[in-house]
């Protein structure tokens, strides 16, 4: 006969492949002598009986006994949000910079950069440590390279860039009086990637709005900035959804080269989130909800103890929702965020929204849709997201002791930034 069962054990579980006999099991219809039990999972057989044994789960999540926990399904294996990706082109030679990539139950120790000259591949990649810039040199003014960037743990690769673009091209020289002689082209910036459909998208300049598109169907943007400067610029990007909820600010230090058009791409803007209620009573359902890209996956982050994540999917508009049963969680704060995936690409987390479990229902008033660019008139507030936190310090450090720094950034108004102007942004600190 064949019996099936999935065994309980109250014993440490060992990498290493062995089996182990355990005690007889009896019922009163029969009586199974001595199983021999394989606990990396399979089949042991004798010649009376088969006896079928897995350690997996059939589902994802976490089993516990009083001896024992394991987990198994994606969440519990280490993964990183994927490097959005600068390229700047010069003379033989394009100059990359990327995004840290954050990671999940890991931490990212080094980079890989990959280089073709066909927007598909093959990629040759170089390991380049863990550094956020890299230089390749070598190559040949007016052709077209491509690049893409992964990230890695250990040697274990964890996620993957776009694809971004660059032609390196011959270098500017100045001519006499003034004039440009060589190569002298338009120097500027494009930046693309997702946000949400239909979604506002905004690009601010050293703390200035620079430019705002209305990202498409299927929330993939584009804006190009021509006519610039060379020189050192900080960018920034944000997108606000359909229901006016913004998203976490995306920052790009880039360095722009006179002539020259740098790409920046591979940006995945993270999923907006809300809830329904600013109290669920403890045992009731709290709805989590957002605008995201369509057709995602959406991993959501439950901050309790232990962190909790579950999973549910975008549709074709990019909105998802979630039925958190509260029942899981401990009475008193939480906190919640979310982050998507598409094909190779993952965002990193959101912005976390606060809610509380207790003894009754509070729920939030359906959210009013924002203007198309919000105004706080708070003191320090210089990407104007109505408050002033790590996004405005790094702003006005980006200035700090430069020369003629912008009006609405130099808080004292003496034309300059120093201790000053960093003293009066902590006054208005939020958060």
């Amino acid at each position: 006969m064949k019996i099936f069962s999935v065994p309980i054990f109250s014993l440490l579980l060992f990498s290493v492949l062995f089996s182990v006999s355990l005690a007889d099991f009896t019922s009163t219809n029969f009586q199974l002598e001595n199983p021999v039990n394989v606990i990396n999972g399979g089949e042991s057989s004798s010649t009376n009986f088969q006896y079928l044994s897995t350690t997996s789960q059939l589902t994802q999540g976490q089993s516990t006994s009083t001896n024992f926990a394991q987990n198994a399904g994606f969440l519990y294996f280490p993964t990183a949000s994927s490097p959005v990706v600068s390229a700047t082109p010069g003379d033989a030679q394009v100059a990359l910079s990327w995004t840290a990539a954050t990671g999940i139950l890991a931490n990212v120790t080094s980079y890989d950069v990959g280089v073709s000259t066909n927007s598909g591949g093959p990629y040759t990649f170089t390991s380049v440590g863990n550094v956020l810039t890299y230089t390749k040199t070598s190559l040949v003014n007016g052709v077209p390279y491509y690049f893409k960037v992964r990230s890695f743990a250990a040697g274990i690769s964890l996620s993957e860039s776009s694809v971004v673009s660059a032609t390196p091209v011959a270098s500017v020289v100045v001519a006499p009086g003034g004039g440009l002689g060589g190569s002298s082209g338009s120097t500027g910036a494009n930046f693309y990637g997702m946000a949400y459909p239909g979604s506002q998208v905004f690009l601010l300049k050293d703390g200035q709005t620079a430019a705002t598109t209305v990202a498409g169907g299927d929330a993939r943007f584009r804006i190009a900035l021509t006519g610039l400067s060379s020189g050192d610029f900080l960018f920034l990007i944000y997108a606000e959804d359909q229901a006016g909820r913004k998203s976490t600010v995306f920052t790009f230090p880039v360095t722009l080269t006179l002539g020259a058009t740098s790409e920046i791409g591979g940006i995945f803007i993270a999923p907006t989130i809300a809830v329904d209620k600013s109290e669920v009573k403890k045992g009731d359902n709290i709805t989590i909800l957002g605008q995201s890209v369509p057709n995602a996956e959406v991993s959501i982050s439950v901050h309790s103890n232990p962190e909790m994540f579950v999973q549910t999917s975008s549709d074709r508009n990019g909105g998802y929702l979630y039925n958190f049963d509260s029942a899981k969680l401990d009475m008193g704060d939480h906190l919640t965020k979310s982050k998507a995936a598409q094909q190779n690409l993952i965002s990193q987390f959101g912005k976390s929204i606060a809610f509380k479990v207790g003894d009754k229902n509070v729920f939030v008033a359906t959210p009013v849709v924002a203007p198309e660019v919000a105004v706080c008139n708070n003191v320090g507030d210089f990407n104007n997201d109505c408050r002033v936190n790590l996004v405005d310090y790094s702003i006005l450090a980006f200035w700090y002791k430069k020369d003629l720094p912008p009006a609405s950034v130099d808080l004292n108004h003496d034309n300059t930034i120093n201790i000053i102007d960093f003293s009066i942004l902590a006054h208005y600190w939020t958060r």
